[in-house]
């Protein structure tokens, strides 16, 4: 009879065998590997978010005074505060990446794997905006006041909304402290997340470029991708070192090292790079109501690929033709993430809204290719 009870060291062993000899693909190349560098930078965000936490204050009398305290005094605290803020753009570089290597492959053929990937995403996005608010300099003022608005265009309870999300009537103290309270929590919230993804992942296989299913033909995940990885990971931290100590501030907005000023607005007003293309498809609808659903759609839109997407073999033809709009959507999030950094005039402005209308036009047309692509096979 065997034993139903095992011992921890009995289940760590059968857990880590399960990795070690997990089926994967023969065919992955270094474009499966942004998933195992956005589990690492996960882990270096919430440890380096933990020790600027200690020294932080969430007060708007204090905030961005122990911001400077870090930077100023404590010991490598400029060091963990720049590979935290920095930190944040890779992760989010890879993100992107990540996502569009699965656009590219049709990795939201697995839809388990897909929609909660796709919560995690949205989850960061929420993330990383609470944190832009914390040092409460004048970009994360204003930037916390614009955004925040935008629930007022919820019929009967948008303003009531504001007012419960801002603790007040305007953006205060009560804010950023409940803002510090959020940031500090949603990263252990998307560790669970990412494991609920990883179970998804195990149980229905990885995607592959040949499309064929691990079945037929795989190889044992140690030691051909777990080196791979190592690599990825190796190339991926010294970006970061690099870019922390020669650039620390690149990514940072000149107005944000300004105390925040309630009676003083930024002559133009922008969130992170990694916000652009969504916050300029906002901007460049006039309607509030049109700019805040568009800005929803603009990233929800990823839920509704596993259904409306063929996710079979196409004719070569139609494949072709596939892959081009898929690169005229990746040319148009770069112009998109480029226009809404620069100022709002002419022609900046008649130009987001051509690749605002585009942006959703070109997943139309996408459909409509793989629609046209069954009737022919049909």
């Amino acid at each position: 009879m065997k034993k139903l009870i095992r011992s921890e060291e009995e289940v760590l062993k059968m857990m880590s065998g399960m990795l070690i000899e997990l089926p994967s693909p023969s065919g992955l190349s270094y474009f499966w590997n942004f998933g195992s560098l956005l589990g690492v930078y996960l882990i270096v965000q919430i440890f380096t978010g933990l020790f600027l936490a200690i020294h932080f204050s969430g007060d708007v009398m204090l905030s961005f005074s122990s911001v400077v305290h870090i930077m100023r005094d404590v010991n490598w605290g400029w060091m963990i505060r720049v590979i935290h803020s920095n930190g944040a753009s890779m992760f989010f570089m890879f993100l992107y990446f990540h996502v569009g290597r699965g656009l590219y492959y049709g990795s939201f053929s697995k839809e388990k794997v897909w929609m909660s990937g796709v919560t995690i995403l949205l989850l960061s996005m929420a993330t990383a905006f609470l944190g832009y608010v914390l040092p409460w300099g004048q970009m994360s003022f204003w930037a916390a006041t614009v955004i925040t608005n935008l629930l007022s265009v919820i019929p009967y309870v948008g303003g009531l909304l504001v007012e419960w999300v801002w603790g007040g009537f305007a953006v205060s103290n009560p804010t950023l402290t409940r803002f510090f309270a959020f940031h500090f929590l949603f990263p252990f919230v998307i560790l669970g997340l990412v494991m609920i993804h990883l179970m998804y992942l195990h149980v229905e296989g990885s995607g592959n470029p040949l499309g064929l299913s691990s079945d037929l033909d795989s190889v044992e995940f140690h030691s051909y991708y777990s080196s791979k990885d190592m690599v990825g990971v190796v190339v991926a931290f010294m970006l970061l070192v690099e870019l922390s100590l020669l650039w620390p501030y690149m990514f940072m907005d000149s107005e944000n090292f300004i105390p925040s000023n309630s009676l003083v607005t930024p002559t133009h007003i922008q969130p992170e790079w990694y916000f652009l293309f969504a916050y300029f498809i906002l901007r460049s609808i006039t309607s509030k109501i049109g700019g805040v659903v568009a800005l929803a759609v603009s990233v929800m839109v990823l839920y509704v690929f596993p259904y409306i997407f063929n996710q079979g073999l196409m004719v070569m033809g139609f494949y072709l033709l596939s892959r081009v709009v898929f690169w005229m959507i990746v040319v148009n999030w770069i112009l998109l993430t480029w226009i809404g950094a620069c100022v709002v005039e002419s022609p900046f402005m008649e130009m987001g809204g051509v690749f605002s209308f585009m942006y959703f036009f070109l997943f139309f047309l996408k459909w409509v290719v793989e629609s046209v692509q069954d009737l022919v096979m049909k």
